[in-house]
């Protein structure tokens, strides 16, 4: 009898399927069919085709230990949403498959509170995923649908576009060095830039202004000259490219030259949104970016061959070391 007593007093553990019917489960207004059952059911509109990227967050490679649940939420989500701008796509749906060392509810409650504020921001739905013990790990898929034929991709740069790009560069590789003590940062300043490394902004409707007027787009998410090239390749075209004209916050530009060069052109986790378009298309970008109510920066211009050239405000040519992050290499 007092063994039945005490056995009422202790709080079982949470369960995965409590956890997901807890933190991750809400009804869905667009999905035939969401989270409980053994597949989602997704309908897109009559003319759409779908458009599906998958991220994959591993602590201590994607994100520190000392993030907030809430921002790394956002962050989860917000990477995936940028892949679905870059391609110009609406968002539909999510899957979130999630890997935790143990059922921490506070954990768990300021994840859910930053994964569910942004996607609620975007009218996209969680509809299904998997949960299992292990090192915290968090991979989702974003889904989304753009009308037949109107994506947009790597593909499409020509010789004579302008190169464009959303937002500032270079702010949330300016605090992963803070973090690492190669940097000595302000308090306020740090905090700036640690906000931009852990809750990037992803630019979903600057990505469907875009459509019919950029030629292709890619989001900065490896760095700048990294994700640049992956456009070139595709495109068969090279690039010019100015460093002077890189758009930086005031944080950034606060700092010493060398470091806003290596920050601006090697920095990842910037997720804007990097586009070229024609220049009779220039009032058009411009009109897009006013409409999305985000700022953009003319930087360069695709040309002829497959050299890409990174010069000064006067033209010169600069050595810079080429390439973007690669978590295969050091």
């Amino acid at each position: 009898m007092n063994q039945r007593r005490r056995s009422h007093n202790v709080r079982m553990a949470l369960g995965e399927f409590e956890l997901i019917e807890r933190f991750f489960t809400r009804p869905v207004r667009r999905a035939v069919l969401g989270v409980g059952d053994d597949c989602a059911v997704l309908a897109p509109a009559p003319g759409m085709q779908l458009c599906v990227s998958s991220d994959m967050l591993v602590e201590g490679r994607h994100f520190l230990s000392t993030v907030a649940p809430q921002r790394l939420g956002h962050k989860a989500l917000a990477v995936n949403l940028s892949d679905l701008a870059a391609c110009g796509a609406e968002p539909l749906a999510f899957t979130l498959a999630l890997a935790l060392p143990r059922a921490d509810e506070v954990f768990l409650q300021g994840f859910a509170d930053g994964l569910w504020a942004l996607a609620e921001r975007h009218g996209i739905e969680l509809v299904g995923g998997d949960t299992t013990a292990g090192p915290l790990n968090i991979c989702i898929t974003a889904i989304g649908q753009v009308p037949a034929g109107q994506a947009l991709l790597r593909s499409g740069a020509r010789p004579g576009d302008e190169l464009w790009v959303s937002g500032t560069l270079g702010d949330a590789r300016a605090a992963l060095e803070g973090f690492r003590g190669t940097l000595d940062l302000p308090g306020t300043t740090f905090a700036a830039l640690r906000r931009a490394m852990e809750l990037p902004e992803p630019r979903v409707v600057l990505g469907q202004r875009l459509r019919g007027v950029a030629s292709s787009a890619i989001d900065v998410s490896d760095g700048l000259l990294g994700d640049l090239g992956h456009v070139l390749r595709r495109s068969a075209v090279g690039a010019r490219l100015d460093v002077d004209a890189l758009p930086r916050s005031a944080q950034l530009a606060a700092l010493p030259a060398t470091v806003q060069q290596e920050c601006l052109l090697h920095g990842g986790d910037d997720y804007e949104l990097l586009f070229t378009a024609a220049p009779v298309r220039h009032d058009a970008v411009l009109a897009a970016a006013r409409e999305a109510g985000v700022a953009v920066s003319c930087i360069g211009r695709i040309e002829p061959g497959r050299e890409l050239v990174v010069t000064d405000g006067r033209g010169q040519a600069l050595e810079v070391k080429r390439g973007g992050f690669d978590h295969f290499k050091p």
